[in-house]
């Protein structure tokens, strides 16, 4: 499977659980893993045959940036969601979301979660 990798989409946003977070809010980094055919657009180069990234990109700063969530877990299940139902290339879906400053005491470079998302298929 071929893939295409948007990393490190910063954007600054007001989820999390503590109420705290949700007044001062903070940054999050969106790194996303899309799992599609690329051959078509390899061999073509028609940007029709592929997942635009740059639409990938605003589709995902909207997202983080609108209504808060207090899960990283739903953040990235609301993007997987909104990714496949707009792009029906897309097979496969591992976003990972990186807190770089969660307010937890102690010695630690940041929190992130991946969530991995499949196409459901009906002849699966």
């Amino acid at each position: 499977m071929d893939k295409i990798h948007i990393n490190g989409i910063k954007t600054y946003a007001y989820h999390g659980a503590i109420q705290e977070e949700r007044i001062l809010g903070q940054y999050f980094i969106t790194d996303l893993v899309l799992h599609t055919d690329l051959t078509a657009a390899s061999k073509t180069d028609d940007l029709s045959a592929t997942v635009h990234y740059g639409e990938v990109y605003n589709i995902v700063e909207e997202i983080v940036k609108g209504e808060p969530v207090s899960l990283l877990e739903r953040l990235a299940g609301k993007i997987n969601t909104e990714l496949f139902d707009r792009y029906d290339k897309i097979i496969e879906i591992e976003t990972t979301i990186t807190k770089p400053n969660p307010p937890i005491d102690g010695n630690y470079e940041s929190v992130a979660i991946t969530l991995h998302g499949k196409r459901e298929t009906s002849w699966q």
